[in-house]
């Protein structure tokens, strides 16, 4: 079975905020989509989890991402893995600072493999960006040196372009070619205006004047630049129609109500208590009020 939307996008993928908990407080941070709630607010159980993937998996989607808050707050994460079908591709966005200890039991319990957000090399950008200390980015650095030791492969770093750190672009790219990582470059999801986000569109022109190669991919039209032996893809989910044309995501929030479109909350479905069959059902309720956000003439 293939889910379908009104305007034609497949369903193939889940992308799951398994924890609304994170021990980082980034100031670009857009929560997955999700309001704010009240503090303790309750975060799907295990079996919940499983449940939606498996309902999602019989009605035909390929592909789960778990994100959070920072999903590795969540022990149980590995009996989650353990318990999906056979057949999945399972990925997971983290901040990276619990990953060197867990990366090697992950790949054991099913993992595919990892985005690392890292938005700065250097401790003083980083904290400002993130709220975190220079250890913690030592942490991260050797989350995905573990990563790609644990076969979590391709490994892609995430990195959000700001004015805080649009000019150490050309230093992750280094990064990336050393660690034979993939680098993306995000720009920001902004929509408060607040002035942070750096001049994404003067670093991929000098992306273009570099590279060696340029490759469209068909997911978002995401453009990937080959420059002598990095690899970095441009991600711009801002007022672009193409990304949402091509939008194959449900997501998931951690309180367990499905959410066809990161922007809005005013189109959730509640999974409550329902059993195997009425998650499917809601699955394809949930797809046919799905709407690109970003089309022509939205005001």
């Amino acid at each position: 079975m293939t889910l379908a939307d009104p305007f034609g996008r497949k369903v193939t993928g889940l992308r799951i905020a398994i924890t609304s908990r994170c021990n980082m407080s980034c100031l670009y941070c857009h929560h997955e989509g999700e309001e704010a709630g009240p503090a303790g607010q309750r975060e799907m159980s295990e079996d919940e989890i499983v449940k939606v993937i498996l309902a999602g998996a019989d009605l035909g989607v390929k592909r789960v991402k778990f994100t959070g808050g920072e999903p590795l707050m969540r022990p149980d994460l590995e009996s989650i893995l353990k318990r999906l079908p056979e057949g999945l591709e399972v990925s997971l966005t983290t901040n990276g600072t619990l990953l060197a200890e867990r990366a090697k039991s992950l790949a054991e319990a099913g993992l595919d493999r990892v985005n690392v957000s890292l938005d700065s090399l250097d401790p003083g950008a980083y904290s400002r960006i993130t709220g975190g200390t220079a250890e913690d980015l030592d942490r991260v650095l050797e989350g995905i040196d573990a990563a790609i030791e644990a076969g979590l492969v391709p490994v892609k770093v995430n990195m959000v372009v700001l004015k805080e750190n649009e000019d150490e672009v050309w230093d992750m790219v280094d990064f990336a070619r050393d660690r034979g990582v993939i680098l993306q470059l995000i720009e920001l999801l902004d929509l408060s205006d607040h002035g942070l986000g750096g001049d994404l569109s003067r670093i991929e022109k000098e992306l273009e004047s570099r590279a060696d190669m340029v490759v469209t991919r068909d997911m978002h039209r995401r453009r990937k630049y080959f420059i002598g032996g990095a690899e970095v893809e441009v991600v711009r989910p801002i007022d672009n129609t193409e990304f949402c044309a091509n939008c194959n995501r449900l997501r998931v929030t951690s309180d367990g109500k499905l959410k066809p479109c990161l922007l809005r909350n005013d189109n959730l479905v509640d999974l409550g208590s329902a059993d195997l069959e009425e998650t499917k059902r809601l699955i394809e309720k949930a797809t046919l009020i799905r709407s690109p956000y970003f089309c022509e003439g939205r005001s």
